[in-house]
């Protein structure tokens, strides 16, 4: 079973390259992030014909999460507990009925967070939304993991967990994706009892999920890993392998992250 992750950054600009990459690598289940359309315009007719179902909760122009999965959906929430005043489009889980069992997994879209400060010195809407929405993620998590459910909690996650994730660390202090109380409540989280995929399948460092479009991130690998799949210890214990499938972002007009794929006895 391959459950794969991607920051797709916009599926309309990418589809040439989502429908490549669904061919060549056959995914079973698929999180998308930044998919940046509503629901009525997601391009789903040349997805299906390659045999998925599709769950999306869209938003114009902006955010946006989609599921996709070879096997049936049931069970769809599109909305993150904690703020009835959320509007933004960042969440979505399902039950995925599998050839051996059900499983749960969530396509997430964490808030950037930048800028942390205003002229003030005060922290902005955008980090307290941040800084919130990760609150309400481990509370949410902490109440889905009570069911025992396999859970695969996947997606663009905006948080580097540590100096090894980052080409220099050092250029990074400050930002949202790296500041301390980001990585507090990103160690939080984990502590629900939650295994982090790479850490458990890989942990080199340098590897990397998101490459800038400018100052040639990519051709001199300025990257940093934000892109994560978080395993319930049910999860945790089928994963038989972990790949950052780094050629996509050298493709034609490609996104500016790349897919991560856990491969699961499940």
């Amino acid at each position: 079973m391959k459950i794969a992750t991607w920051n797709v950054n916009s599926i309309n600009a990418r589809m040439h390259a989502v429908i490549e990459w669904l061919k060549t690598t056959n995914p079973d289940v698929v999180c998308l992030q930044e998919i940046k359309t509503i629901d009525e315009t997601f391009p789903r007719l040349e997805i299906e014909t390659l045999g998925y179902n599709i769950e999306t909760h869209g938003q114009k122009s902006y955010n946006g999460v989609a599921i996709l999965s070879k096997y049936p959906i049931e069970e769809v929430k599109t909305k993150l507990p904690g703020d009835d005043n959320d509007e933004q489009s960042r969440y979505i889980e399902a039950i995925i009925a599998g050839p051996k069992k059900l499983f749960r997994v969530a396509s997430i879209y964490l808030p950037n967070g930048n800028p942390v400060f205003d002229e003030n010195g005060i922290f902005t809407k955008k980090y307290e939304y941040k800084l919130n929405w990760m609150r309400r993620l481990k509370d949410h998590a902490a109440i889905l993991l009570n069911d025992e459910l396999p859970t695969v909690l996947a997606g663009d996650y905006n948080v580097i967990p540590g100096n090894k994730d980052v080409y220099d660390y050092k250029s990074w202090i400050g930002d949202a994706a790296f500041r301390k109380e980001t990585h507090f409540h990103w160690r939080s989280l984990l502590n629900l009892g939650l295994t982090e995929a790479f850490e458990q399948m890989d942990n080199r460092p340098g590897q990397y999920t998101f490459w800038d479009y400018q100052r040639g991130a990519w051709q001199n690998n300025h990257g940093i890993r934000i892109d994560h799949i978080l395993l319930s210890a049910q999860a945790a214990d089928t994963i038989i392998d972990l790949v950052i499938d780094k050629n996509v972002r050298d493709g034609i007009k490609p996104s500016d992250h790349v897919p991560v794929i856990g491969s699961f006895d499940l």
